[in-house]
């Protein structure tokens, strides 16, 4: 299953039901819910939430990789969070330029 997160203010964001879950986990929505809507109050609060994953991810990247002797921080692991969330980070930060929500699964 896929989730869709929409916005007028851009294209779609498409991602694999487990990584839209923990995305929208951390922008403070429930997971389980089919669709749902992060307003453009809101906006502030789910760029920062994303912002501060992003970093905390880059983090634990850099130190395993420096744990594990990696010099240029390549663990060959795949697609990390930080990299999974920088397109819905471009979403909510254009949504927020042009002040529509954000929405998934409707």
């Amino acid at each position: 299953m896929l989730i869709i997160f929409k916005s007028h203010a851009s294209g779609d964001v498409i991602m694999l039901e487990k990584n839209g879950k923990e995305l929208l986990s951390l922008l403070g929505k429930d997971p389980d819910d089919a669709n749902g809507i992060v307003t453009v109050e809101q906006l502030p609060s789910a760029i920062v939430a994303v912002k501060m994953a992003i970093e905390a991810d880059k983090a634990r990247h850099l130190k395993q990789a420096d744990d594990e002797g990696e010099a240029d921080g390549n663990l060959g692991d795949g697609v990390r969070l930080f990299q999974r969330a920088l397109p819905l980070l471009e979403l909510l930060e254009r949504s927020l330029k042009d002040a529509v929500p954000v929405t998934w699964g409707v």
